[in-house]
């Protein structure tokens, strides 16, 4: 079996009882691997954008079960060491942790988007986001405008929302 595979397996077994959060990982990890198909990433790239759609969101269960709350700094605060620890417990080197667990921590820090895997993380999360969060038209795509950055997804979220009106 893949070793993202095994992350997917091991993410959907942490939100167990909570299929929201299980379809949220599939969904994100789906589009961020769609968008890093059609920027052409390289493989060591693709595979951290993977498994970010994964694993972005492992500190939303620690920060409900600490302080009842969920808030996007508590996810970033408390995601980073377990989003790490999984990547090298499932067989992945160092660095490829490091890049993971970087983005885990900051992926409600809009302002600090640095590199492409984070940039596609960002906006796979906001694409799903959107529909979940039943956000307006006028939101997405504000969003879009502030946001997205990546040719394939400004295309993705203008093509599925309609925001060409």
């Amino acid at each position: 079996m893949e070793r993202t595979n095994i992350i997917r397996d091991r993410m959907l077994e942490y939100y167990s009882g909570d299929p929201l959060r299980a379809q949220h990982l599939i969904k994100v990890e789906a589009f961020a691997s769609l968008i890093a198909e059609k920027e052409k990433v390289d493989k060591d790239t693709a595979t951290v954008i993977s498994i970010l759609g994964y694993c972005h969101d492992i500190g939303i269960k620690i920060a409900e079960l600490k302080y009842g709350t969920s808030t996007g700094k508590l996810q970033e605060e408390l995601g980073e060491i377990p989003s790490k620890q999984l990547v090298l417990d499932c067989g992945f080197d160092e660095l490829i942790a490091d890049r993971v667990s970087f983005v885990t921590a900051h992926h409600h820090t809009y302002s600090m988007i640095s590199n492409i895997e984070y940039q596609i993380l960002v906006e796979a999360d906001f694409i799903v986001n959107i529909l979940e969060d039943e956000m307006s038209f006028e939101k997405a795509l504000s969003i879009r405008k502030k946001v997205f950055k990546t040719k394939s997804g400004i295309d993705l979220i203008t093509m599925m929302y309609n925001l060409n009106k």
